[in-house]
């Protein structure tokens, strides 16, 4: 009986007092994000799922459902030789325009980082451009830079080493107006990638290149095995960028080429998105212009996807 007495008592655990709603926080979050979350939903995927219907509608003049046709849409953008000749310019763009931005970007932000002073003027310097409407840029390219006049910047440089004026966004043999579309391109993005190499350039750790000095080597040396496979992400990532930025290319080309009521019909070359644009909004087929922005965005997941996969997105170092 004694030691019954003297037994320690048992601790018992208080409990756990439950968390009272903050009604007014909740409340005022509601408020906040409220219109933009409605906004969002309805202006951009409510949108894009009626686009999707429509693409199986035959949507002539009119964005209601009710007539339904299937995959005729798809089936005659996939026939269609304008189609495919846009697909064929755009690979075309893509294929001049990625390597390039890809190598003068990295070219800057290598330059830029090796200097001593002044980082921050000529990373301002070079940054500007990015924040330039495509539209405006496309605008003075078009005219006072290649306007084709023999008062134009181009054909006054050009006129200097003896060459002719050049009719630069309408001469098709050869075809100069890729000039004016890579160079506005470069002029526009070059920076903005600059910017991101500067970042993983600074994140190499300097003790690299110091062992790299005591091992004897140049800079091109320590330019390939070290500076290059420490920016494999960024590089990756950077690839990965240029690349749907380029499938999604429309303002250079729809104002470059644009002229006034006409619209693109005089154009040399169109890329995709300029023919969607003249499908739907100019030949009011929202239908096939629906069907053709799907498949536009299918090939450009399909191929970020094979890049991706090709130069090991994701994959750690």
């Amino acid at each position: 009986m004694t030691a019954l007495m003297e037994a320690p008592a048992v601790a018992v655990a208080p409990k756990k007092r439950r968390r009272r709603r903050d009604w007014r926080a909740i409340g005022a979050f509601a408020v906040l994000t409220g219109p933009v979350v409605i906004g969002l939903g309805l202006f951009k995927y409510v949108a894009i799922g009626w686009s999707f219907l429509l693409s199986f509608n035959d949507a002539r003049g009119t964005i209601t459902l009710g007539n339904w046709i299937g995959f005729d849409n798809y089936a005659f953008l996939l026939g269609d030789d304008a189609f495919l000749t846009s697909l064929s310019t755009i690979a075309l763009f893509t294929v001049f325009i990625v390597p390039i931005t890809f190598v003068a970007s990295l070219g800057l932000a290598v330059l830029i980082n090796s200097i001593k002073r002044g980082k921050a003027f000529f990373r301002t310097i070079f940054l500007i451009p990015a924040a330039v409407s495509y539209v405006v840029a496309a605008l003075v390219w078009k005219m006072a830079l290649f306007n084709g006049l023999p008062s134009g910047v181009a054909n006054v440089l050009g006129g200097l080493f003896g060459a002719d004026p050049v009719p630069w966004l309408s001469e098709t043999s050869p075809p100069v107006y890729w000039v004016a579309v890579v160079t506005l391109r470069l002029w526009l993005q070059v920076g903005l990638y600059m910017i991101l190499f500067l970042a993983g350039l600074q994140a190499i750790s300097p003790s690299l290149y110091e062992a790299g000095e005591l091992d004897g080597t140049t800079k091109w040396q320590a330019f390939r095995y070290i500076t290059l496979p420490q920016l494999r992400n960024t590089s990756v990532a950077v690839l990965l960028l240029i690349l749907i930025a380029a499938f999604q290319a429309f303002d250079e080309f729809y104002n470059l080429f644009g002229t006034g009521l006409s619209g693109t019909a005089t154009a040399p070359v169109k890329p995709p998105l300029v023919y969607l644009y003249d499908s739907a909004l100019g030949d009011q087929n929202y239908g096939v212009g629906s069907a053709g922005a799907f498949l536009l965005t299918v090939l450009i997941v399909v191929i970020t996807l094979l890049q991706g996969r090709f130069v090991g997105f994701g994959k750690k170092d």
